[in-house]
């Protein structure tokens, strides 16, 4: 069996066609605005709004959260276009609703802990050229192998 068959049981253009066009999306954000698109910073910034904690008051957060707010919705908007689009078939998986959510929450504490998620050095941050988000993607995608090797062990 070829390794590019391997790798890819289902083919792969659509994942190169959902990298380009997301690298398009996010360089066409960056040019029309200035803006270094990122998600991890959007409850932080929409949270501006309702907790007057300090950390939640700063400056850069406060101004942010009306173009993250329309980034977040764009993203579930694109991702319900998506779903329609397939004529609204499930995506199905075999991975448990807790491990889903557990998931999830360590992700959101490791991308806050992180000073941001996978879409935002990975995307961004190496596209600007940035060496902390190549540190930072070199640790998401270690963390990421080695914790996928250490589960399939398990099942």
């Amino acid at each position: 069996m070829n390794t590019l068959t391997e790798l890819f049981p289902v083919g792969w253009v659509h994942y190169l066609a959902g990298g380009v066009l997301i690298g398009a999306g996010i360089g066409l954000v960056f040019v029309g605005t200035g803006l270094v698109g990122g998600a991890s910073s959007f409850f932080s910034a929409t949270l501006s709004w309702f907790d007057r904690a300090p950390g939640f008051r700063a400056e850069g957060l406060a101004a942010s959260r009306r173009w993250r707010l329309a980034y977040a919705i764009g993203m579930v908007l694109g991702a319900a276009l998506w779903w329609v689009g397939r004529g609204g078939a499930a995506w199905l998986t075999t991975v448990p609703a807790w491990q889903l959510a557990l998931g999830g929450v360590i992700g959101g504490f490791g991308a806050r802990l992180g000073g941001g998620c996978t879409s935002g050095h990975g995307v961004c941050g190496l596209g600007n050229l940035q060496l902390p988000s190549l540190v930072s993607v070199l640790v998401f995608l270690t963390t990421a192998v080695v914790t996928a090797h250490l589960l399939a062990g398990v099942r």
